[in-house]
């Protein structure tokens, strides 16, 4: 059975995964709530039904009319105000019932999905969400709470029982109103703008909400609150963050109008699109592999499987995918050499050769194998300052001096120079971020002639002001919780305890029981690494589009919080086998479980789980995770260098073994930056990686990524490097957001007279008490008028 099922996934390699900015509605509100909260539905539903029965005599909700539903809303919004904290939390559980969607008057999921979205813009529409935010501020401040956690030994489900269903009824208004449908009512449409632009705007508070939430964050994390309930307040956050500024097709679009308005010419391509129609890498086999083949097909001997690579870029043990082998990697030489490439058979594999295997299908034609690519997916590009070191270089060589950053002369140099420059120019790409950083510098140099910057108030603007005071804070916060996340980390006394919202009152007694709390729990953490990975990246996007420096200081932050070797040390585990974990009871999620009659569980179906290829969270997680990783190190030397420092390159070689075009992409990414620096032994034996890296990743007409000649990466500059960047990120800051800003040029009124005859504004009381003032201020001070007349 195992080998059929490798076999089979031999022959379809891909994952037929979809990257998007999240996973399907159901799939994203049954990660709302643990299945240990599975009993608090029917509690939802007993409350709401005991109130409803009173008003409504007889009759379901689904049976009433919109007014008369408005007018029961307005009951319950009424009582949410009472001071008695059981009723108050009895109105929300109600609430939170007609957010689920009154599943029990439902009889299919799509039911109880139709009545959920139904009754969220009726709540929304009610004025709900208002209410329930003032509730949540008054529980975040709730400083009895907060203490007697701080006091107990375990922290369980009924400590943060009110902030639960606060952030609950939250979610799903959020989510459901983010996400459109084709048969939206347009005033639907409309209250989802309405709602997109309150959430964005400092209408809350005089912040935008989602400052709200991140304040929450630093509270856990500081063990202030450790019983708040962190995985819903990441999911809250992320999506929050997600409406108000869009999604990656969105931010596609916000990045075209941004070229347009610089009058920079259109991008060379929609990079959604490129990636979405990427296949994964499975290179061609070596000719000894071919030649061994087609004996074999001439001896009629068959082997268990086909010689031909398919299930990596560089060849691993393939009788077990999910074998962890970590072991046998840090076991190879410094410069990671791999025995399996350039036509030698891995030892490994000639056992299996040599074997009496049973008879698997048909090996196809050996040139089916080898798919040469039919053209490159991404244009070159060609940054400026590139055109500008070809040219340094070419005139050092045949003339002998240069001319500064002039790209238009050419005189002296010869005629493959002339044609080298025209190809460069046709390839050059100018970045939004370089004329962001131009402009920074002008308005520097000519602060009074430029005069001030009109700056737009962008979503992404509001919460970049809003994060600026406490932004270390934020990042070294969602990065504990990473870390605590994270299956790569051990267990520690003093690590933050994620698990409050997720550990039943009474401890599991039986084996099931325990078995279904040990998939909550992974379950658990794996949601909270795909929200806080997803919220990171949506935050690193959107602020180097609104501006570069506002980039910069989020990932100065996040390296310097030791983000970097947390990722690599998050992918130095048995990748595949996260990948393909099956941390899921399917009866126990939402909708399903509220619809459905429960079976009885057994340790066999625990133990099954789903029937998916992969888990759609946890390849999304670490797709997210390479994409901060190549954020933060893209252009810059010295970080480029921690990867090599902290042996990044055999921790990516084993993510390769995925076989998603997307996350392939990302990895070849980090692995062709640091080539240069890993020597040429490394490039020898990794040659299917290298042909890879030429296939997969977009080209630099003049960088040398696959030799080791970098000019520019002098280990002595690296603190320089990191160190101008920070001086640059503080001017910046100061020039647009410091309130006292142009201090040194505002002008100074030397006239004793009429700095004297400045009205100033003294308080009320100060009329009363002049005298007393006087005398002791004034007259009870000896004054020595000797020193005055000293030289000081």
């Amino acid at each position: 059975m195992q080998a059929e099922d490798m076999e089979s996934s031999m022959e379809s390699p891909n994952l037929e995964f979809e990257y998007g900015d999240s996973d399907m509605l159901t799939a994203e509100l049954s990660e709302l709530y643990s299945y240990t909260e599975e009993p608090e539905f029917a509690l939802n539903r007993d409350y709401f039904e005991e109130d409803f029965r009173s008003h409504a005599r007889g009759r379901r909700w689904t049976e009433l009319t919109v007014d008369e539903q408005r007018t029961y809303v307005m009951r319950l919004l009424d009582a949410l105000e009472v001071t008695d904290r059981d009723k108050r939390l009895k109105v929300a559980r109600a609430i939170l019932y007609l957010a689920q969607g009154v599943f029990d008057e439902c009889d299919t999921e799509v039911d109880v999905l139709h009545w959920s979205r139904h009754n969220i813009f009726l709540l929304y529409d009610m004025g709900i969400f208002t209410a329930l935010l003032e509730l949540l501020s008054m529980e975040i401040d709730n400083s009895q709470a907060c203490s007697s956690a701080v006091r107990k030994p375990a922290i369980s489900l009924a400590d943060s029982t009110e902030l639960r269903v606060l952030l609950s009824i939250m979610y799903l208004m959020v989510e459901t109103v983010r996400v459109q449908t084709e048969d939206d009512r347009p005033e639907w449409r409309a209250a989802r703008e309405t709602f997109k632009n309150e959430l964005g705007s400092p209408l809350y508070n005089g912040e935008p909400f989602a400052l709200l939430l991140f304040t929450m964050v630093t509270k856990f994390c500081s063990m202030n609150a450790p019983h708040f309930p962190m995985k819903k307040v990441l999911l809250l956050l992320w999506k929050t963050v997600l409406f108000t500024l869009g999604g990656f097709e969105e931010l596609q679009q916000m990045k075209v109008g941004a070229r347009e308005r610089l009058s920079l010419p259109p991008l060379p391509e929609d990079s959604i699109k490129v990636v979405r129609a990427m296949r994964a890498a499975s290179p061609p086999a070596s000719a000894m592999e071919l030649i061994e083949q087609q004996q074999q097909q001439k001896r009629g001997r068959r082997s268990r499987r086909p010689l031909v690579k398919q299930d990596s870029l560089d060849t691993y043990n393939e009788r077990d995918p999910f074998k962890n082998d970590d072991a046998r990697d840090e076991e190879d030489d410094p410069e990671d050499t791999d025995s399996g490439i350039e036509g030698e058979v891995d030892p490994l594999d000639r056992d299996v050769i040599i074997q009496p295997p049973p008879p698997p299908p048909p090996l196809r034609p050996p040139t089916e194998r080898v798919n040469f690519p039919k053209g490159l997916p991404w244009a070159p590009k060609v940054r400026e300052k590139d055109i500008e070191h070809f040219l340094e270089t070419s005139r050092n060589k045949f003339i002998g001096f240069t001319l500064g950053n002039d790209t238009e002369t050419l005189v002296g140099l010869p005629r493959p120079i002339h044609e080298s420059v025209k190809t460069l120019k046709q390839h050059k790409y100018v970045s939004v971020s370089e004329i962001q950083i131009k402009r920074e510098e002008d308005l520097l140099q000519c602060p009074l002639s430029l005069g001030e910057e009109e700056v737009e108030e962008t979503p992404a603007e509001i919460l970049y002001v809003g994060m600026l005071p406490s932004l270390s804070q934020y990042v070294i916060a969602l990065l504990k919780l990473l870390l605590a996340a994270a299956p790569t980390s051990k267990a520690k006394t003093d690590s933050i305890n994620i698990l409050a919202d997720v550990l039943p009152e009474e401890m599991p007694i039986t084996v099931l029981q325990s078995m279904k709390l040990g998939i909550d729990v992974n379950r658990h953490k794996e949601i909270i690494v795909k929200a806080i990975s997803a919220l990171l990246l949506l935050l690193l996007k959107h602020l180097k589009l609104n501006h570069i420096y506002q980039f910069e200081i989020v990932s100065q932050h996040l390296v310097f919080a030791n983000c970097i070797p947390l990722i690599l040390k998050f992918f130095n585990q048995n990748i595949m086998s996260y990948i393909s974990a099956k941390n899921s009871i399917c009866v126990l999620d939402f909708p399903h479980c509220v619809v459905h009659e429960m079976p009885e569980l057994t340790a066999e179906s625990l133990e099954a789980g789903d029937n998916n290829q992969f888990c759609w969270r946890n390849l999304f997680s670490c797709i997210n995770l390479l994409r901060i990783l190549n954020k933060l190190t893209k252009w810059k030397h010295s970080r480029t260098m921690m990867l090599v420092v902290f042996k990044s390159a055999p921790i990516l070689k084993r993510a390769l073994k995925v076989k998603q075009a997307m996350m392939q992409l990302y990895v070849l990414k980090l692995l062709k930056i640091q080539t240069k620096y890993l020597g040429r032994q490394w490039r020898k034996s990794n040659m299917k990686t290298m042909s890879a890296i030429y296939q997969k990743v977009r080209h630099r007409l003049n960088d040398d990524w696959a030799y080791g000649n970098d000019i520019d990466a002098r280990p002595w500059d690296f603190q320089a490097e990191e160190c101008a960047l920070r001086e640059s990120i503080e001017k910046f800051n100061s020039r647009r957001y410091d309130k006292n800003k142009n201090g040194d040029f505002a002008p100074v009124d030397n006239c004793l007279q009429s700095v004297l005859g400045q009205r100033v504004e003294l308080p009320e009381d100060f009329h009363y008490s002049y005298e007393m003032w006087l005398e002791r201020e004034v007259f009870s001070q000896p004054i020595q008028w000797e020193g005055l007349l000293q030289n000081p």
